[in-house]
């Protein structure tokens, strides 16, 4: 995938290491006395090792990158203990980068629970993907959850006979078995990696979809990994795309089904689905499915 990332003239740098001490992410290393990038992706890209370069060696630029990481960055650098990983966290909440925060927070409440969630610091910028609302969450649900994990967005992959290959009979006046494999399901919480995408069928539904739809999870939820969006109304939609070409190129997944209704603003979640189809590096079958708004499907066809 095409993105920023740093990029070192070794011609000017002067081997003092100091953008490696303000690198909190360990994508740089001293090798025969020069700064150089150990991998992409522990690489934010948000230029923390910019302002110490004393040389002027240390640019950004936008290149074919692997994705970056949150989860290998912190498992890199837990050892080298909590100051660093509080400095990680800080350093993307000053960037504004939520949701790498919030898959952070996540991963430590899970693996590193004596890790002070509590004294990350809150952004007070009021942009698209607000990380103050995340933090403070974050800190509330330590306390009440302490290495379990915030229900809400706790990652979960449900291991149910309901979600099985096997139809289920059940009478017509019994309760329908749910067919959701996973949690979470929203777009902007989803991890692009998680075990439930791998090499999975995955379903990409507009919001309003499975409310209009009464077949919705055995005709069409069963058996697949699902993420949910709303083209119209989302933020940050940028990020879908990105997250998209994950599932394709890292998580390998076999299909990606594309629902929407049939309102006009609901063909933005196929055009990012287009998008991010034609930016990974594999391809895969694209099916785009429109429905009406009293849950019947008008059009059916793959892209």
């Amino acid at each position: 995938m095409k993105r920023t990332i740093i990029k070192i003239d070794e011609d000017l740098c002067n081997g003092c290491e100091l953008c490696v001490e303000g690198c909190h992410e360990g994508a740089l290393q001293m090798i025969d006395g020069k700064a150089r990038m150990i991998s992409d992706l522990y690489c934010d890209g948000l230029g923390a090792c910019i302002p110490e370069c004393p040389t002027g060696a240390i640019t950004l630029e936008e290149r074919e990158a692997e994705p970056y990481d949150e989860i290998r960055v912190l498992e890199r650098i837990l050892p080298k203990g909590e100051s660093t990983v509080m400095a990680h966290l800080n350093h993307l909440i000053d960037h504004n980068q939520a949701e790498y925060v919030q898959q952070g927070i996540e991963y430590l409440k899970q693996h590193a629970p004596h890790i002070d969630l509590s004294k990350l610091k809150s952004n007070n910028n009021n942009k698209e993907m607000n990380t103050k609302d995340i933090v403070k969450e974050a800190a509330a649900s330590v306390k009440e959850h302490i290495g379990g994990g915030c229900p809400g967005s706790r990652m979960m992959n449900f291991d149910s006979p309901q979600n099985g290959a096997e139809n289920i009979s059940t009478p017509n006046n019994a309760d329908q078995p749910s067919q959701l494999r996973q949690w979470p399901v929203q777009m902007h919480l989803v991890n692009p990696q998680a075990p439930y995408f791998q090499k999975a069928d995955v379903l990409l539904a507009a919001d309003c979809v499975a409310f209009s739809m009464g077949d919705f999870h055995n005709k069409y939820l069963k058996g697949k990994g699902l993420a949910i969006a709303c083209p119209k109304l989302d933020q940050g939609k940028d990020l879908y795309v990105d997250k998209l070409v994950g599932m394709i190129d890292q998580a390998e997944i076999n299909t990606l089904t594309v629902m929407v209704m049939e309102v006009p603003c609901c063909t933005g979640l196929i055009q990012l689905a287009q998008k991010a189809a034609d930016k990974a590096g594999r391809k895969v079958p694209v099916k785009a499915i429109t429905v009406s708004l009293q849950g019947k499907i008008i059009q059916e066809e793959w892209i």
